[in-house]
């Protein structure tokens, strides 16, 4: 086993599911909640990606190809849903419903957070890729074990959530939530670019 190679693989989950940048949009995702409704949404939100991404790295290829889903198709479809989220963001949508409503019809957990922020279609890609790359359960388990690294760091970030929410205060809040609802917008027509590049749609 090349070292260098759970190296490589480290520093691309790292990249590509990005812990330090989902954080802001953890604070603007969770907004008004205190602070255990948060962390428990931290908690079930990295237990789920934690789950798709091991699925994926062991049989992800074969599920998608079984259905008839290629890569391309599961970006193009993440990156609609995610654009949705980010109209939310952008216009208050959330907070009008987080007000009408109980937290449980407006739980951010699983959707966006767990997929497709933490486990979106490029860290599914990775998972499968980086598996790929070897051979054996033991350079599985290593990929594995790398991946729950990545995602502990994003749930340690995720629990300081609420100190640096009360840092920056209601009005700095709502101005993280109006600027990452931008780049969230943003990453999802990436994502929709991508998977009609990856079909052969786009130059």
């Amino acid at each position: 086993m090349d070292p260098a190679l759970y190296v490589t693989a480290f520093v691309t989950l790292f990249v590509v599911i990005d812990p330090i940048g989902l954080a802001p949009l953890f604070i603007a995702l969770t907004r008004g909640m205190d602070a255990p409704e948060r962390n428990r949404i931290a908690l079930r939100a990295v237990t789920v990606a934690a789950v798709l991404l091991t699925l994926f790295g062991l049989a992800g290829e074969a599920i998608l190809g079984a259905i008839g889903i290629s890569l391309p198709a599961f970006r193009i479809a993440g990156g609609i849903l995610l654009f949705l989220t980010a109209l939310d963001m952008l216009f208050e949508r959330r907070t009008e419903r987080r007000e009408g409503q109980s937290a449980p019809h407006d739980d951010p957990s699983v959707f966006p957070l767990a997929t497709p922020l933490l486990a979106g279609p490029g860290a599914l890609a990775t998972m499968i890729l980086l598996v790929g790359e070897g051979s054996g359960a033991a350079h599985s388990a290593i990929i594995i074990a790398v991946m729950l690294l990545v995602l502990g760091m994003a749930l340690a970030l995720f629990y300081l959530a609420g100190p640096i929410a009360r840092l920056l205060g209601r009005t700095g809040t709502i101005v993280i939530t109006r600027l990452f609802g931008m780049l969230l917008a943003a990453l999802s027509v990436q994502f929709i670019i991508d998977g009609i590049k990856g079909a052969g749609l786009g130059a």
